[in-house]
């Protein structure tokens, strides 16, 4: 079988902002075909992270790597494989729909205008609707419309669900996973909104203050991860066991999250004297996994 090439390695990243530590020695690979999808509370680092794949900011120190070549020294061969959608993105708003297609298409020598048009009539928006009259959402898509056309090999997303309803944000979603794996791109994605990561990512890579908590294959954080709850008769103190990643209790109602199996957890529970009842463990959707990996608060 043939070994997957990386597009993206970023290799010991540190970066500061003043003396404010962002992140210390991050590595993070992503694979050729893959959906990547970066998750974190706000401040935990994703928009630096995001400024550095474009280029726009210096780590302190490592480097990121984008086929091979130094993101602050890109070639102009290998900047015409990526695409970038970053948030608060500048469009023309005079322009229509129409108009800003023929205009962006002149720049580009791959353009796809169907992958511009397939998107836009999913999403029913007018050919010469102008952008100044669009939501926040419908400017976004716009946007990643004429993103798609350009036929990059690497695609980078911040926040690209921004301002769309979940019916449109659904149907983009399953539109922006069949046209990365029909073509075989390369997509590293945030956003937000957690549930439309379940629907699209490969893997995951989760971060927290200064840290990364997870990385590796959606699938096999969903499987291995877990949530046990349990009502706690009387206190008890779980401090120091290495099976509790997270632990959450209001009243006597307990959320433990942890790696470890069910059998573990018992015996545990067990050994430190805690009384418990109606123990049972729960499926997790993607936003409940990351709230109890990185807590509510």
């Amino acid at each position: 079988m043939e070994e997957r090439k990386n597009v993206i390695e970023c290799r010991n990243l540190t970066h500061y902002y003043g003396k404010k530590l962002v992140y210390e020695n991050l590595n993070i690979s992503v694979g050729e075909g893959r959906i990547l999808g970066l998750l974190g509370k706000n401040g935990a680092g994703k928009s630096t992270t995001i400024n550095i794949l474009n280029g726009f900011l210096a780590p302190r120190s490592g480097r990121c790597l984008i086929y091979g070549e130094d993101t602050q020294n890109l070639s102009p061969a290998t900047k015409a494989r990526i695409g970038y959608l970053i948030e608060g993105h500048i469009q023309y708003s005079f322009m229509n729909v129409h108009q800003i297609e023929k205009f962006y298409s002149g720049f580009y020598e791959k353009w796809d205008r169907d992958a511009y048009f397939n998107l836009i009539n999913r999403l029913k928006i007018l050919p010469r609707q102008k952008i100044s009259t669009m939501s926040c959402g419908q400017r976004a898509q716009v946007a990643l419309g004429l993103i798609l056309a350009q036929d990059p090999d690497l695609l980078i997303l911040d926040d690209f669900s921004l301002g769309l309803d979940p019916g449109y944000r659904r149907l983009f979603i399953d539109y922006l996973r069949e046209y990365a794996k029909s073509r075989g791109k390369t997509v590293f994605l945030t956003s937000h909104i957690i549930q439309d990561m379940e629907r699209l990512i490969d893997d995951i890579l989760i971060m927290d203050y200064n840290r990364v908590l997870y990385q590796g294959p959606l699938a096999n954080f969903q499987r291995d991860f877990k949530g046990f709850f349990f009502e706690a008769e009387g206190a008890f103190d779980l401090s120091g066991a290495p099976e509790v990643v997270n632990l959450e209790r209001l009243n006597n109602h307990c959320e433990l999250y942890t790696y470890a199996s069910e059998e573990e957890i018992v015996a545990l529970l067990q050994s430190r004297g805690v009384g418990f009842v109606n123990f049972r463990r729960e499926n997790l959707t993607l936003e409940d996994a990351f709230i109890g990996l990185t807590g509510k608060y």
